[in-house]
């Protein structure tokens, strides 16, 4: 006797039948996303300002668009091997540190065009990767504002107001970020805007009471 539970599995099951994938479709989304991937780690080859150049993780950009798309492949051709998979990848976990945002957002970009190639949207896939590349290039041709410098004095504290002065004349804004005071000697620490630092450092170091001046570049966030 036919139960409504029998029913209800056999509908499901046929309704998530399994999808043949011949040879030639895997091979032309494999190329794809292959193709696609190497599109990729060309774009970051070139875009990227990093001092030390990490081939590793470019690389890695490749593969992971190329593995993509064989798992969406593989999820698309059984409901049994999909949920299979999935119970697989949660227990993966990644531990690596991604630094750098654009780094992020280049292995996001990857991963996306497995996905997309694997669902069989080849289009889209070509035309984001397009739009992604004059997206990058187009933004980082836009002047910013050149991040502060960090100005670094070690003097008596009868100097403050002298070196005060000094920095008002050599700058075109600063704010103090540090005010230390050991046994009598004070260190002062300022984020600011010059456009010589060589005559900011020549004229604070001149003040009386002053023992050590140093005037620091950095690339952080810009506060002001």
């Amino acid at each position: 006797m036919i139960t409504f539970s029998d029913i209800l599995k056999k509908s499901f099951i046929d309704g998530f039948a399994n999808t043949e994938l011949s040879t030639k479709q895997i091979i032309v989304v494999i190329f794809f996303a292959v193709l696609i991937g190497a599109y990729i780690y060309a774009v970051y080859r070139f875009a990227t300002k990093k001092t030390f150049y990490s081939k590793s993780f470019n690389i890695s950009l490749v593969l992971m668009s190329m593995i993509t798309a064989a798992i969406i492949l593989t999820v698309q051709s059984s409901v049994v091997i999909s949920l299979g998979m999935v119970g697989a990848l949660s227990i993966v976990r990644f531990r690596t540190a991604v630094k750098d945002p654009m780094d992020l957002a280049f292995l996001f970009w990857s991963i996306s065009v497995g996905i997309i190639c694997g669902a069989g949207l080849v289009e889209i896939a070509i035309v984001l990767s397009l739009v992604a590349t004059v997206v990058i290039f187009v933004l980082d041709r836009i002047p910013v504002l050149k991040a502060p410098m960090i100005l670094v004095v070690n003097a008596d504290v009868s100097a403050d107001v002298a070196v005060l002065s000094e920095i008002k004349k050599n700058t075109n804004s600063f704010e103090e970020k540090s005010r230390v005071i050991t046994n009598g000697v004070l260190e002062l620490v300022y984020e600011l805007r010059t456009k010589d630092a060589a005559s900011l450092s020549k004229g604070i170091s001149a003040v009386s009471g002053v023992t050590s001046v140093s005037v620091v570049s950095h690339e952080g966030e810009v506060s002001f």
